[in-house]
């Protein structure tokens, strides 16, 4: 490694003239072919994969000063190539984009949240130039369109492919160290009641949706799951449902459409037990409703898709794989109705705006925490990833320490009476 003249030869000939230019008392420097083409002093090393490098500067000390700054980041392996780090935004996330293993749902999702909230602004500035300010600025700016929690998903992308340059050796550190996203506080989760979660059963227009909303409140699966039953995934002897897949509905260019697909992580994969009702329920169903085969790309194996036939338990009124738009419509008919009915009998409960057929799986989980299910059992029925992950979404509708204190001690001395016994006289 070192600092190279490049205007000047290094070993003078014996035809070559002396650079009156540049030459000085101490040094006679002799013109190279090149003299006085570009930039005069070049600094030339191998990176850290043993590739060539050279670098151009126009003055000596400028050179002199990136040679040393090589060499410390050669010998503390923190070398970022200058070039690369010219490459854009875009082109640093559309390389990270197409080589993640995402589940085809997710890919989708990455891919309009670059296009829709992170190419705008920086998609075309190199990924080199990028400041922490210039990240801060751009969460300022989306906090005003984007919820919190789409917020923080989209600027984990962000964050993901800095962190994918700074391992590529493009960049040294990432932007977005020391970058804070507002403070947020996710609102506790409030699952319908018992009231409102029967009128939504009755008000189901079909035997289909009747037994469709009567499941997901009685099992806990996720809208997917729902959709993605066949009638091989119901044991009516042993009363329980076998999680196995789950219908995709991906839209978007190259997303794949409709589909059936593995579930949502590895733990989603399970056994549910189903209440005797909820089994009856089903069965009435398919007793009056024969579901018929339909053909639908089976994606659950990603190596090896196929088309085949399946006997979905809950397709559409034309017999096709269930959609959320359409599945849209028909539930906000059956809130609409739901809450027809509990008005017209005079109940004061109502279904809340907005609830949807996931809210059957927050019910759902509400039930087993209220019947003093563990921790454990309610992520595994729910097929969470993380026993954290019911906790933070669940953590409040657990008895408090304060009542399970007093129970405690009230199950021992609860019978004690609250006075001693008068003393006889001796």
């Amino acid at each position: 490694m070192g600092t190279v003249d490049r205007w000047h030869k290094a070993r003078a000939g014996p035809d070559d003239q002396v650079c009156a230019e540049h030459s000085s008392r101490t040094k006679t420097l002799y013109p190279a072919q090149g003299h006085g083409s570009g930039l005069r002093w070049q600094v030339r090393y191998r990176d850290a994969n043993g590739s060539q490098r050279k670098e151009n500067f126009a003055r000596k000390p400028d050179a002199d000063a990136r040679a040393a700054e090589v060499a410390t980041d050669l010998r503390r392996g923190e070398y970022s190539d200058r070039k690369a780090g010219r490459e854009t935004f875009r082109a640093v996330a559309e390389r990270w984009r197409t080589s993640a293993q995402h589940r085809p749902s997710t890919a989708a999702s990455v891919r309009q949240r670059l296009e829709s909230h992170v190419y705008p602004v920086l998609g075309d500035r190199p990924v080199a130039a990028i400041r922490p300010s210039e990240v801060q600025a751009w969460i300022k700016g989306r906090s005003e369109v984007l919820a919190p929690v789409s917020l923080r998903n989209t600027y984990a992308i962000i964050k993901t492919v800095m962190r994918t340059a700074v391992l590529d050796g493009i960049i040294r550190t990432s932007p977005c160290d020391g970058v804070r996203l507002p403070p947020t506080r996710g609102a506790e989760i409030v699952p319908p009641g018992d009231v409102a979660v029967l009128a939504l059963i009755d008000a189901a227009p079909t035997m289909r949706e009747r037994a469709l909303v009567f499941l997901a409140a009685a099992s806990g699966l996720r809208q997917g799951e729902l959709f993605g039953l066949e009638v091989r995934h119901v044991d009516f002897l042993r009363r329980e449902v076998r999680v196995e897949q789950q219908l995709c509905d991906v839209t978007g260019k190259g997303a794949g459409g409709v589909f059936l697909g593995p579930p949502k992580t590895h733990e989603a994969t399970r056994v549910v037990p189903l209440a005797q009702a909820a089994v009856d329920a089903v069965a009435a169903y398919l007793a009056q409703h024969p579901v018929s085969e339909v053909e639908v790309w089976d994606r659950t194996n990603p190596r090896k898709p196929i088309r085949r036939k399946a006997r979905l338990l809950f397709p559409n009124a034309a017999g096709r794989p269930m959609q959320r738009s359409p599945w849209a419509r028909s539930w906000s008919g059956i809130v609409g109705a739901a809450n027809a009915s509990l008005e017209a009998s005079g109940s004061d409960v109502r279904v809340p705006a907005g609830t949807t057929l996931h809210d059957l799986r927050h019910y759902y989980a509400s039930l087993l925490i209220k019947h003093r299910e563990s921790v454990k059992t309610v992520q595994k029925r729910l097929g969470h990833s993380k026993p954290s992950i019911t906790l933070d979404t669940y953590t409040h509708l657990w008895p408090t320490d304060q009542d399970t204190t007093r129970a405690a001690v009230a199950a021992v001395l609860g019978d004690v009476p609250p006075m001693c016994p008068a003393r006889e006289a001796g």
